[in-house]
């Protein structure tokens, strides 16, 4: 459908869309980036030095073989629009802080290379790219990728594994004794003096980033809440003695959830278009990661539980279309 202005006795005639607005796509990424700030820095203090370099690892060479990228396919240079800065980032936040820093690179190239530019670029790619990096990573060094050391030394409650880990090789009342008690071991996933990936560990500054998302427009609140919402009712309808015997708020504040909920799965470009396909979206992806974590092999599952999502989406969209103006029957 074709838009009509006439200015001055001058027609001008334009193709849809005609939806205008003010957020351009260097101004969404750049404040995504703004937002998972606190939640990095975090982990620098709670790191050490080896969280700084991985993150600069990720996010640096993401940005340079985006340039390689387009170079050779002589395509525009767009590395100042900040879609490779934040999808090296993420993937820097998802992997281990004791990781050696070519292993980030390696996954900042099959994230860049072939998750984004193999399949056309930016607004093209089906899977979340920077979720295809770890996973590669993930089957490619799955010791590097699973050992966890505190290399702060200034948290004592966790030494050796992630609160998942424990859960899942020793049972939750051994998790429990570890942190000392229920109330504490909120406290600490709350704030983050925990272990886990760099920038998963603190509930809190994650949740400052995406709500400022929600409120400026930039994510929709369904994917997250929903996805959040699903895994906290499963698994206190599933527990470990029972129905309803459940922990949910462990559950919704352990390892990558809160992060893959609010700045992976709520991704423009990877979920469904209507807010009924984000729903169902959104629920696969909490219903999926309960599963993994409860009964799979890996004690977290919302890296793979967010790309098995991505893979279906075209089938969601395909029937959850939106009524047509002015159809009957």
């Amino acid at each position: 459908m074709s838009e009509i202005k006439i200015q001055d006795n001058i027609f001008t005639i334009s193709t849809s869309p005609h939806i205008r607005a003010e957020a351009s796509i260097s101004k969404i990424m750049w404040t995504v980036s703004i937002t998972l700030a606190p939640a990095s820095l975090f982990a620098i203090y709670h790191f050490g030095i080896s969280a700084l370099i991985i993150l600069l690892a990720g996010s640096l060479s993401a940005v340079g073989f985006e340039y390689i990228v387009q170079k050779l396919r002589k395509k525009p240079i767009t590395i100042t629009d900040g879609s490779a800065f934040l999808t090296g980032l993420l993937l820097a936040m998802c992997l281990p802080p004791a990781i050696p820093a070519y292993m980030a690179i390696i996954g900042s190239f099959i994230a860049i290379v072939i998750a984004k530019h193999s399949m056309g670029g930016l607004g093209y790619n089906i899977f979340n790219p920077a979720h295809i990096g770890r996973a590669a990573l993930m089957v490619s060094w799955p010791v590097a990728m699973t050992t966890w050391t505190n290399l702060s030394g200034k948290v004592d409650v966790v030494s050796s594994a992630t609160p998942l880990n424990i859960l899942k090789q020793q049972g939750y009342s051994k998790l429990i004794d570890t942190f000392g008690s229920a109330p504490q071991m909120y406290k600490a996933m709350f704030i983050g003096v925990r272990n886990g990936s760099i920038g998963e560990t603190s509930t809190i500054l994650l949740l400052i980033g995406g709500i400022y998302l929600i409120y400026k427009g930039y994510a929709n609140w369904v994917v997250p809440v929903f996805m959040i919402g699903t895994v906290g009712i499963l698994t206190w309808v599933c527990g470990p003695t029972g129905l309803f015997s459940g922990d949910p708020l462990f559950h919704m504040m352990a390892g990558g959830l809160v992060i893959g909920a609010f700045f992976m799965a709520t991704d423009m470009v990877t979920i469904p278009i209507t807010k009924k396909g984000q729903m169902v979206f959104a629920i696969g992806v909490g219903a999926l990661t309960v599963l993994i974590r409860l009964k799979g092999g890996y004690p977290e599952g919302v890296c793979y539980s967010i790309l098995l999502m991505n893979a279906v989406v075209p089938l969601i969209d395909r029937s959850m279309k939106p009524i047509k103006f002015g159809a009957r029957g």
